[in-house]
């Protein structure tokens, strides 16, 4: 999120017009090129994006509606340094968010201390009582992260959302990529950037790595969707097409004989891993909800057995709730024993009466999101919002107070983008990825940066809007 108003951080040009030193060497490139030629360019990345299908579906619409994720092929570049204090800081709050789930699922030894109020699980849906007492193999929760920053200064990176369920978009970030590199091959040679292609081979290792102890020399990996309607079904099979992973709904799995069983075209086989992309509720109806369709009838059983792993873990979203990330500079403390080195946004918790009160009187300041919301739904942003969505949003948050917590608008940092006018300034956020095993912590050099493509606009989420950019991190 961003205010329209106020000083804000350009990540290319400094305050006199100069190019700052991580864009120098791509704005010398750019600065050569004919107008036209990138017009085209820009035309023909938008027509790739088509032919290979890279779209979402979108809710609330016209059933089914499939929408492009506009591509801006100005990359957004992070120098090595910055790319270095950014790591340590991933790394450490990753770190602290599995110690977390271990601890509220087993001794709760931060409530017991007084750092985070028991209400806050109690009242959780995030909180799943049937993980309690039972750890994952290799003791992961969150083999897949998504940690997403905003940049406010030079050196000011701050964590706005932690993903810990199943964070989407890194189909984006390779294609970002990919698209780049076959339309501008000889930017490649002449700027030292770090690959991120390696992904899916990463990803299948890592998953693998964390494999229960029944599995063999080498584990099989799968990928559970819920189906072709879900929103993000392209990123699902590209994932496991890249992986070499087999693709699966619920209907293509069965418990037997104490293990989840895979249907093949030699019968059903043992999976060892499954990359789950269906929400805690769907995944098991006879644990969770009893009319789902899309996961496995005792699923759950076989996990706790130790017959399977479940990438990510199911109760892993009590770390990315909205009311526990208010919580996550205490939380990071509590675990490592060091201050968090990227700092959160300011948030005020609604539940509680003093917050409520100043979140009322200043509502048209703030942005207010929902604590289980995500893809920019359901939220308020203030400085935009007219006199009477402001009243509206207020009788919301007076009848249910818990359900929402409220931050500033800060002044974000903008990258340009290609426009037909030439290069122009927009607001950006940045999700790095993030694999978690056993054999430790490994974050793929950049991300994906998402980017608001309407000028002054402060949501970057593409179902509202926004578009994406390769990001690039330079080599040392």
């Amino acid at each position: 999120m961003s205010s329209a108003s106020g000083s804000r951080y350009d990540e290319m040009l400094d305050e006199d017009g100069t190019i700052r030193a991580a864009y120098a060497d791509f704005r010398d490139w750019y600065d050569g090129q004919d107008i036209s030629w990138l017009k085209r360019q820009d035309a023909e990345a938008e027509r790739f994006f088509r032919r290979i299908g890279i779209t979402f579906n979108v809710y609330g619409e016209d059933a089914g509606e499939e929408r492009l994720i506009p591509f801006d092929m100005i990359p957004r570049i992070i120098t090595a340094r910055e790319w270095r204090k950014l790591t340590r800081g991933i790394e450490q709050r990753v770190r602290a968010i599995n110690a977390f789930l271990q601890d509220l699922y087993h001794r709760q030894e931060i409530v017991k201390a007084g750092r985070l109020p028991v209400h806050f699980l109690r009242d959780n849906e995030a909180f799943l009582t049937q993980m309690i007492g039972f750890t994952p193999p290799g003791g992961v929760y969150t083999h897949i992260v998504g940690i997403d920053l905003v940049r406010t200064g030079p050196d000011e990176f701050m964590v706005l959302e932690d993903n810990a369920r199943t964070p989407s978009g890194v189909s984006y970030m390779l294609e970002n990529r990919e698209t780049m590199m076959a339309m501008f091959p000889e930017l490649f040679t002449k700027i030292p950037v770090r690959p991120v292609s390696d992904y899916p081979r990463r990803l299948r290792r890592s998953l693998q790595a964390s494999a229960p102890a029944c599995a063999g020399s080498r584990p099989s990996v799968a990928v559970l969707t819920p189906g072709i309607y879900n929103s993000a079904y392209f990123e699902h099979a590209y994932l496991a097409d890249q992986m070499g992973a087999e693709l699966v709904e619920g209907s293509d799995l069965r418990v037997s004989n104490g293990r989840v069983q895979m249907r093949t075209t030699e019968g059903f086989q043992p999976v060892d891993v499954i990359y789950r992309r269906v929400d805690d509720n769907y995944l098991d109806p006879l644990n969770f909800q009893p009319d789902s369709v899309l996961g496995v009838a005792g699923i759950m059983d076989v996990y706790r057995a130790g017959g399977v792993t479940i990438a990510n873990a199911p109760g892993t979203g009590i770390a990315d709730d909205k009311a526990i990330y208010s919580f996550m500079p205490d939380i990071v403390e509590f675990y490592t024993g060091e201050k968090p080195i990227l700092q959160n946004v300011p948030t005020w918790r609604c539940s509680e009466p003093d917050s409520l009160k100043y979140v009322l009187d200043n509502l048209s300041e703030l942005v207010v999101k929902e604590v289980h919301g995500s893809g920019g739904y359901g939220m308020l942003i203030g400085p935009t919002s007219s006199k009477k969505e402001i009243a509206a949003f207020a009788a919301k948050l007076r009848a249910r107070p818990a359900n929402y917590i409220a931050q500033p608008t800060l002044s974000l940092s903008t990258v340009p983008i290609f426009t037909k006018l030439g290069l122009a300034p927009r607001h950006v956020d940045l999700r790095p990825f993030v694999l978690v095993s056993p054999n430790g912590i490994d974050i793929t050099p950049g991300g994906l940066t998402r980017v608001a493509l309407k000028k002054g606009s402060l949501v970057v989420n593409s179902s509202q809007g926004g578009g994406t950019k390769d990001s690039w991190v330079l080599d040392e």
